[in-house]
């Protein structure tokens, strides 16, 4: 039988207007038939985290598992609800908007994170000069890598108030929000490639540790696919995120329309 979780409530913010992905800005999104600059898919991710981390608490920062589909835009301002039901020791999470469904998921919580040697997964620098993204520039096989990034305590703080994020476990045990590591996983694109307005569409991400504030995190990952569907150019990676160099902290699947289509014209 289902159970209903209480309902987490924000005001959409869009934290990348000044960012290079211009699906982000409003003139450039209206070109591609949306109303306005994209809220990102990740912190729409993020918004969906406080419930399973609600319920759990870090024990699923350290072994959660969420999978999540962006299914229409978010916008700046928009109240976001983000509602869950629980079966069978699995949450089922619904983000609505103004009366519209617009994005899907699930979490639940292993009973004990699965083992992923590091040697598994390829370490590789980031390309050495990025050039304007192209069919080509995200070979299936390829391994992609990332330029180090951290979060110092005001960065990670700050980050929290760009999300809305208000559970207290982050700052009372020093913890790095899971969110962030969804940030790298873009990274892993914006890093090997120049896009243009480009759209992150789900994710699913095993939590393997729980990253802590200032840990310096890379991605390595794999292209699983590159195809195209309905006039989008699409992109899937098969990354593990790592700690310090050592640490495996989380392992993601991500699937962008790295080119879309644009709009007909009216």
């Amino acid at each position: 039988m289902a159970s209903h979780i209480e309902t987490w409530t924000v005001q959409a913010f869009n934290t990348a207007k000044q960012s290079e992905n211009k699906m982000h800005d409003d003139a450039v999104a209206q070109r591609f038939g949306f109303s306005g600059g994209l809220v990102p898919g990740v912190d729409v991710i993020a918004y969906m985290m406080h419930l399973p981390v609600a319920k759990w608490g870090r024990a699923f920062l350290e072994r959660g598992l969420i999978e999540a589909r962006l299914v229409k835009p978010v916008y700046d301002g928009e109240i976001v609800n983000v509602a869950a039901e629980e079966k069978d020791g699995a949450l089922s999470i619904a983000v609505e908007s103004r009366g519209e469904l617009r994005a899907t998921g699930s979490a639940s919580l292993p009973a004990k994170a699965p083992l992923l040697p590091v040697n598994d997964f390829i370490a590789v620098p980031p390309v050495a000069q990025r050039r304007p993204v192209d069919t080509t520039s995200y070979r299936t096989g390829e391994w992609l890598g990332t330029e180090p990034r951290s979060w110092d305590n005001k960065a990670a703080t700050a980050y929290l108030e760009d999300v809305r994020e208000t559970d207290p476990i982050y700052v009372h045990q020093q913890l790095g929000h899971p969110g962030l590591l969804q940030r790298i996983m873009n990274k892993v694109l914006v890093d090997n490639a120049i896009l243009g307005p480009w759209i992150h569409v789900g994710s699913r991400m095993q939590l393997l540790k729980a990253a802590q504030v200032g840990d310096e995190l890379v991605a390595r990952a794999k292209v699983t696919a590159n195809y195209e569907k309905k006039g989008h150019r699409f992109v899937e990676l098969d990354a593990l995120m790592v700690a310090n160099g050592r640490t495996p902290v989380a392992h993601c699947q991500h699937i962008a329309i790295y080119q879309p289509r644009e709009a007909a014209a009216a």
